[in-house]
C-alpha cells in the first residue's frame, strides 16, 4: 500500500535559543550565549520531523512582511518541505527560549501575525490526496479547516497545547469529535483534570497521544494502551521541540502503514535524540541518524 501524503496547516516563528547559567533575577544582568537561531513553531518542527522520517509533508503557513521571513522558508525548503504560503502585512512570530544548564527551559513569544493561516488562506488548500492534515487551533479558522477534513475524508490530528484551550475546552468540542489523533504533552493533561485522557476520548477523539518526558510516550484509543520509552540514559541538552518532533515522526509512521508500536516507538526516539542536541529543528535527526539511534538498544514497550 502507498505511503499518504501530509499537510500541516499553522504557526511559523523565528526561534533563539539563549544559554544561561540561571534565570535573572529583578534588575540582575546576566550574560548570554545564542546557541540556535532557526525556523520554529509547533506546527512548522512536526513538518520538519514528519519530512525528515520521510514522509511527502506540505506545509501551509502565512509569513510576516519582515526581513527574516523569507530566510525561513529556504531553510524549510531545502529539507524538502513543499511550501504553501503567502506575506501578509506585519512581524512574524518570534519566540526567544531561554535555557539553563540542567535544560529546563522558559519560552517567550511575540505572536505577530503567524499564528496562524487567516480563513481567507484556509479556503484556498488544496487536500486532494492529502490523507493526514494535522494543526493546532491557534486561529478561528482552524474550525473551518476541520470541517473541510470531514468533508473530504482526512484524518486530522492536534496539538492539545494548554494555550489552545485557555478558555475551555468546550469551544475546541467540534475540532476533537473525530480526530484521529490528540497529543497532550503532561502540562496540558494537568489541565484537563481528572482521567483527561478518558475525557477526551468520551469527547469522540479515537486516540490520544500522551508525552511523558523521561518516560517517553503513551498512545491510548478504545481497543489499544501502548507505551515506549528510550531504554538507556538519554542525553538532556534542550528539550525545545521534542513533542513536536514526536508528533511528526509518529505521524510520518502511520502515513507509512508502520504498526502503531512501531510507529510510537520511532517517535519516541527520535524525540529522544533531539533532546541531546541544541534548538528544535536543527536537533532533529535525519531517518540514518535515528536507525543508529535505535541501535542503543530494544525499547521498553508494552501493549
Amino acid at each position: 500500500m502507498a505511503a499518504g501524503k501530509g499537510l500541516f496547516v499553522g504557526d511559523i516563528s523565528l526561534d533563539t535559543t539563549l544559554s544561561m547559567a540561571h534565570i535573572p533575577q529583578p534588575d540582575e544582568k546576566v550574560m548570554v550565549h545564542i546557541n540556535s537561531e532557526s525556523a520554529g513553531g509547533v506546527i512548522s518542527n512536526a513538518a520538519m520531523a514528519c519530512r525528515l522520517a520521510g514522509a511527502d509533508v506540505a506545509l501551509a503557513i502565512e509569513t510576516g512582511d519582515d526581513l527574516f521571513a523569507d530566510s525561513l522558508l529556504r531553510g524549510l525548503q531545502r529539507a524538502g518541505l513543499r511550501i504553501i504560503s503567502r506575506k501578509v502585512p506585519g512581524r512574524t512570530c518570534r519566540a526567544i527560549i531561554l535555557l539553563e544548564p540542567h535544560g529546563e527551559k522558559r519560552l517567550l513569544l511575540e505572536p505577530g501575525v503567524t499564528l496562524y493561516p487567516s480563513l481567507e488562506w484556509v479556503r484556498t488548500l488544496d487536500l486532494h490526496d492529502i490523507e493526514w492534515v494535522h494543526t493546532a487551533a491557534y486561529g478561528a479558522s482552524a474550525w473551518h479547516l476541520i470541517e473541510r477534513c470531514r468533508l473530504a475524508g482526512c484524518k486530522w490530528s492536534l496539538d492539545l497545547e494548554p494555550a489552545t484551550f485557555a478558555n475551555g475546552l468546550e469551544p475546541l468540542f467540534p475540532l476533537l469529535d473525530g480526530a484521529e489523533a490528540v497529543f497532550c504533552n503532561q502540562r496540558a493533561l494537568r489541565q484537563l483534570g481528572d482521567d483527561p485522557v478518558a475525557r477526551l476520548l468520551g469527547l469522540g477523539v479515537k486516540a490520544v497521544i500522551c508525552t511523558l518526558g523521561p518516560l517517553g510516550a503513551r498512545y491510548v484509543s478504545a481497543d489499544a494502551d501502548l507505551r515506549a520509552r528510550y531504554p538507556a540514559d538519554a542525553v538532556i541538552v534542550d528539550t525545545t521541540g521534542a513533542g513536536d518532533c514526536l508528533a511528526g515522526w509518529f505521524i510520518a509512521g502511520r502515513l507509512a502503514k508502520k504498526s502503531l508500536q512501531q510507529s510510537l516507538t520511532q517517535a519516541v526516539f527520535a524525540a529522544t535524540y533531539s533532546c541531546g542536541q541544541m534548538g528544535a529543528q536543527p536537533s532533529y535527526p535525519s531517518i540514518a541518524q535515528l536507525q543508529q539511534y535505535q541501535c542503543a538498544g530494544t525499547p521498553d514497550s508494552d501493549a
